[in-house]
């Protein structure tokens, strides 16, 4: 790569880096946060005044998540063509739009495919992210930034926990609908203007490069190659580990926090305060360890700071199992949240450090279909298992040997940046040819 594009991928400074990570941040909290966590506080005014039963909470639900993997797929395929700066603003905008328009209607039904589509918001505003960290922020900050964005939907939950009570207290949800949609449209006219000025609505010149050099090469081979030379391009032993470990991720993780509620109360036994008194813990400690993981993933690697996340995981599923008395269920949920909500910015990082442009956006969202389809197959395997057994429990030893087997998928995976991670020419099972770069930024 000449040296006068890759100065070309560094237009900011620490002042333009730090605001692209408040509105990377403020993107999740809005699209993650306001959508099904601010319903999931409401439902029960909005049920009061709307008159729909729980069979419509549960299809919508149902619907959210079918509305994410279809979004994830859907911006995948936008983001390789028209860019990753239009699909995030894209997205965010059309959150505003479905958040500002839900209080305007008392029918269920365009209630639930605005929320729909705000579940598909959340995983097309995710998918180009490491497309624009890998452009704007330097190598070496790329774990704690990606760490702090993943915390977002504690910020955006954290939000909501503040406004709601003066709202509810008033009887006016709509009203609350009507803040966070201006607030969000507000948030995507401050980022239109800042992605046009750091230039993230342009290509991005090493791509451009890029894309110029292997269509030479496929010229130079008469033309062969098309839509499988792009499958190849991605398709290396590291970015399969990565779509494997993001199934199991979605697999375990999701539904340990969904039955958490419902195994401590029904379950162990404890009341709701207690029950509350986790969750609160959970939100806090989420606030925050999002950021310190990731930083620390950009002091020891990526690989180091998911196996310390795995660690945690493992523990707090074998306390749950093995000792859930006293307090030690307010322990498995503070090493719940340690590791929870990092994760998800731990993998975006690596890929973030490994890939680049085009090929980045692909793997990521493929990561983001397969994770909700392991977080599907997780929910009901772990419904399953309780119709079965009569207990939450076996769902969390089976969280605890998921753990064990991410731990050594994550061995398998070499160090982000270094020559083996090549997505360029090397198939599944042949030798390196040309470097991925990420490390000489």
């Amino acid at each position: 790569m000449s040296d006068n594009v890759t100065a070309g991928r560094r237009q900011t400074g620490p002042l333009g880096g730090l605001v692209i990570t408040v509105l990377l941040t403020s993107f999740v909290a809005a699209t993650y946060g306001f959508g099904f966590y601010l319903f999931s506080q409401l439902v029960t005014d909005m049920r009061r005044d709307l008159g729909f039963g729980y069979t419509a909470v549960g299809t919508i639900t149902a619907a959210g998540q079918l509305g994410f993997l279809v979004f994830a797929m859907i911006g995948t395929w936008l983001a390789s063509r028209i860019g990753g700066g239009q699909v995030t603003i894209g997205s965010v905008a059309l959150c505003a739009i479905c958040l500002l328009l839900l209080p305007m209607t008392d029918s269920i039904v365009v209630i639930g495919i605005l929320l729909t589509i705000l579940g598909g918001t959340a995983a097309s505003v995710y998918v180009p992210l490491v497309e624009i960290v890998g452009r704007v922020i330097d190598y070496k900050h790329r774990g704690k930034v990606l760490g702090l964005v993943s915390s977002g939907t504690s910020y955006g939950v954290f939000v909501n926990s503040l406004l709601v009570p003066s709202f509810v207290a008033d009887g006016d949800w709509r009203g609350l609908w009507y803040v966070v949609g201006f607030g969000t449209l507000m948030v995507t006219v401050v980022a239109t203007v800042t992605f046009w000025r750091l230039g993230l609505f342009r290509p991005d010149p090493a791509e451009a490069e890029q894309a110029a050099e292997q269509r030479a090469e496929q010229e130079a081979d008469g033309g062969k190659g098309g839509a499988l030379s792009g499958v190849r391009m991605v398709l290396v032993r590291w970015v399969v580990i990565i779509w494997v470990i993001k199934f199991m991720n979605g697999f375990a993780f999701m539904p340990f926090q969904n039955y958490l509620s419902p195994y401590l109360r029904e379950g162990l036994g404890f009341d709701i305060d207690f029950a509350a008194q986790v969750w609160g813990v959970i939100g806090i400690i989420g606030m925050f360890s999002g950021f310190a993981v990731g930083w620390l993933s950009d002091k020891i690697g990526v690989r180091a700071s998911l196996l310390i996340c795995y660690g945690c995981f493992f523990l707090s599923s074998m306390l749950l199992v093995l000792a859930p008395v006293g307090y030690l269920p307010m322990v498995s949920g503070v090493l719940f949240a340690v590791a929870f909500y990092p994760i998800y910015g731990l993998v975006p990082a690596y890929v973030s450090k490994t890939a680049k442009g085009t090929a980045a956006t692909v793997i990521f969202g493929v990561t983001n279909v397969v994770q909700g389809v392991g977080g599907i197959a997780g929910n009901y395997t772990a419904g399953a298992l309780k119709n079965l057994t009569g207990d939450f429990m076996w769902y969390y030893v089976l969280i605890a040997f998921a753990t064990v087997a991410l731990g050594v998928l994550t061995l398998q995976l070499p160090p982000e940046g270094s020559d083996e991670n090549a997505t360029e020419k090397k198939p599944v099972g042949k030798a390196a040819a040309v470097p991925a770069g990420g490390g000489t930024e």
